[in-house]
């Protein structure tokens, strides 16, 4: 496959895993924990399959956070990869708020370099490779990426703001964000937190909605790539605060470094 059909196959992908999560939603659900204490629904299983049956015509092996556990000594021969989080944000999923994505991230050498997010609730779509896009409504597979993109909006998205704007976790609001948000305060004469669930905290800097958004708190490597390829693609960057590097995929530990996304 070429990159093109690589991300239309992508994009594909997570328009079915959001179908598959808005017949969870729409039910009385069940939840249950996994061995790390967070929650599991239907809808993160259902989407998992829709997006591994989808993508397996990629020949590309699959990292998901619902999938088995792939040891680091087989996975760190992989030069190329999915990386997926078939439901970012289940607890706003539980909450019933809508504030949840379907996360799907090309891993190259260790980088993303290709990302697609879908808002199953708002039908909203983000996608990326050389280019950044975003389309506000779209509930069916694709046939042709240029067909996708006729309708998209390349982003950043051109808004007229005069305050500054941090994008901040709803539920991991750590001390050093707070500082963080109060020494921005110091710089800039208006300040405006906004607070999202999910990837949306990244798609909401790739498109222009937001300057920043510090994350100085414990994220996953599925929670951030497909964002991350995307504020790329939109000409931003996304910063490992330890490295003060690129973020870095496919690490032994799974666990990324706090972070600060941001265009530049």
């Amino acid at each position: 496959m070429n990159r093109n059909e690589l991300l239309l196959t992508a994009i594909n992908a997570a328009i079915d895993a959001g179908k598959e999560i808005l017949t969870v939603y729409s039910t009385d659900f069940q939840v249950e924990n996994k061995a790390d204490k967070s929650p599991l629904t239907e809808a993160d299983k259902r989407a998992h399959a829709a997006i591994v049956n989808k993508l397996k015509s990629t020949n590309l092996p699959i990292l998901s956070e619902e999938g088995k556990s792939i040891p680091y000594e087989e996975r760190k021969a992989w030069n190329q990869f999915w990386m997926v989080d078939p439901l970012d944000g289940t607890k706003e999923f539980i909450n019933k708020n809508g504030e949840f994505t379907v996360n799907i991230a090309l891993i190259e050498n260790q980088l993303s370099t290709m990302g697609v997010i879908y808002v199953p609730v708002t039908r909203e779509l983000y996608f990326s490779d050389e280019k950044a896009y975003k389309i506000n409504n779209i509930t069916t597979a694709a046939n042709t990426l240029a067909d996708l993109i006729t309708t998209a909006n390349e982003l950043p998205l051109k808004t007229e703001r005069t305050d500054f704007v941090v994008v901040a976790s709803r539920s991991h609001m750590s001390d050093e964000t707070k500082t963080f948000i109060e020494e921005k305060e110091t710089e800039h004469n208006s300040i405006s937190l906004l607070s999202k669930g999910s990837s949306l905290k990244l798609c909401m800097v790739a498109e222009n909605a937001a300057d920043c958004y510090p994350r100085f708190a414990p994220t996953m490597e599925w929670d951030t790539a497909a964002g991350n390829a995307i504020i790329n693609a939109a000409g931003g960057i996304v910063i490992d605060q330890t490295t003060q590097e690129k973020m870095k995929y496919n690490k032994e530990n799974l666990l990324n470094n706090w972070f600060l996304a941001q265009l530049n």
